[in-house]
C-alpha cells in the first residue's frame, strides 16, 4: 500500500492515515450499526428452508380448502386462496383483479337460481423456493332450475407465493376452459 500523496509541484509527501481515536470509534460504530442492519435484513431477504413435501401437501390443502367453501357457498373464504396482488387470466373473460375476482365468485354464490360445484384434479406441482406452479384441471358443474346440467372443464396454470403468514396463495392464474360443454358425467 503506497502510503504517499503527490504535491501540487509534482514531488511526493507521506500521508498519516487520519483516523484518530475519535475517528476510530466512529468506524467501530459504523461497522457495528452495518452489521445490526445486515442481521436484521437478512432473514427476510434469504430463501427459505426448502421443504417440497410439506410445500406440496400445503398447496394441496390450500386448493381443497377452497374447493369445499366454494362448494358450500362459503363467501367469507372463498377468496381465501388468492394473494392481494392477484392477476387472474380466464380466457375470454376480462383480467381481474383481487376485488373483481372476489366480487364475481361471491356474486355466483348468491346466484340461488344455479348450483355450482367445482371438482379439480391436480396434474403436478413444481414448488422453487417462495413459488410454485401447479398445473391442474378443475371441473365445474353447473344446475340451472329447469336446465340441463352443464360441464366445463378449466385446464390451468396456477402459480402460488408463499406468504408472510405461511401460507401459500394464488398469486397469478391462467385457466383456458374448453370451447365448448362437456356432456354430464
Amino acid at each position: 500500500m503506497n502510503n504517499r500523496a503527490l504535491t501540487a509541484d509534482g514531488g511526493e509527501r507521506p500521508v498519516r492515515p487520519q483516523l484518530t481515536i475519535g475517528g476510530r470509534g466512529r468506524v467501530r460504530r459504523l461497522a457495528a450499526g452495518l452489521v445490526i442492519v445486515v442481521s436484521a435484513i437478512l432473514p427476510l431477504s434469504a430463501p427459505r428452508a426448502a421443504k417440497p413435501e410439506a410445500d406440496e401437501n400445503a398447496i394441496r390443502s390450500a386448493i381443497e380448502n377452497w374447493r369445499s367453501a366454494f362448494n358450500s357457498r362459503d363467501e367469507q373464504q372463498v377468496c381465501d386462496l388468492f394473494a392481494a396482488d392477484i392477476v387472474a387470466n380466464y380466457q375470454g373473460e376480462p383480467t381481474r383483479d383481487f376485488a373483481s375476482l372476489c366480487e364475481m365468485l361471491r356474486t355466483a354464490l348468491r346466484d340461488l337460481g344455479a348450483r355450482f360445484r367445482y371438482s379439480v384434479r391436480v396434474n403436478e406441482i413444481v414448488v422453487d423456493g417462495d413459488s410454485a406452479v401447479v398445473r391442474l384441471v378443475w371441473t365445474l358443474e353447473i344446475d340451472r332450475a329447469g336446465g340441463p346440467r352443464e360441464t366445463i372443464e378449466e385446464p390451468a396454470v396456477d402459480i402460488f407465493r408463499h406468504q408472510a403468514d405461511g401460507s401459500w396463495k394464488i398469486s397469478r392464474y391462467l385457466a383456458y376452459p374448453a370451447a365448448r360443454a362437456l356432456p354430464a358425467r
